[in-house]
């Protein structure tokens, strides 16, 4: 793991390049931002926005979406990616709204991770961006960033979390989520890190730069 000094200045750097970064999902609502990030999985959010500008103006509430069949629901979702068990999530997930949480999404990370289709990363950034809950989201991003950056080595994203919560101040976890998100989106690629581009090559011990 990093010293102290080395994970701060990796933080500092981060947060001046992409502080006051949001999710790249559009939504108007909380039912709107969890269902939003459900059809996220596996699937880009460009896409997702598509999806959802164009069936948000009909289906916006747990109520009206709820009403459509499986078939109906996949029809809605069809370029998304696994369409047919998010539609059958999705379903689940609006029935559950309606009958126990009186059509609120709920607050906490334990209670929404209740909801079908919403795991610990999904859970994290609901209760995160629309509850200001302290809590970092492991996604594909946070995972090859934070790995390359030495920030965390832990092999899964729930060891990555826990990794990442020890090394990053609480009072930051939620906005260092954006932050690793925005920098694997536009620098810390998968496939070809713009390394020479990089405002932490300086910092980055990543052994296979691409400069």
């Amino acid at each position: 793991m990093l010293r102290k000094a080395k994970r701060e200045a990796i933080l500092n750097i981060l947060e001046e390049t992409y502080k006051d970064t949001k999710t790249a999902l559009n939504y108007n609502s909380p039912f709107e931002l969890l269902i939003a990030v459900i059809l996220s999985a596996q699937c880009t959010d460009e896409r997702v926005n598509k999806i959802t500008a164009r069936i948000f103006p009909r289906l916006n509430t747990p109520e009206k979406m709820g009403a459509l069949t499986q078939e109906q629901m996949e029809q809605e979702i069809r370029d998304c990616g696994l369409y047919r068990a998010k539609a059958k999530n999705l379903l689940a997930t609006c029935k559950m709204l309606v009958e126990e949480f009186n059509s609120t999404v709920p607050d906490k990370i334990e209670t929404l991770m209740k909801l079908p289709g919403v795991g610990k990363k999904t859970a994290n950034v609901i209760a995160s961006i629309i509850y200001n809950v302290p809590a970092i989201a492991v996604d594909t991003h946070v995972f090859r960033v934070s790995h390359r950056l030495g920030m965390a080595k832990g092999a899964d994203p729930l060891a990555t979390e826990k990794e990442l919560q020890k090394a990053i101040p609480k009072e930051k976890w939620s906005d260092a989520h954006h932050w690793f998100i925005w920098h694997g989106r536009l620098v810390c690629k998968a496939r070809k890190p713009l390394c020479g581009e990089c405002v932490l090559r300086e910092e980055c011990p990543f052994k296979e730069k691409n400069l």
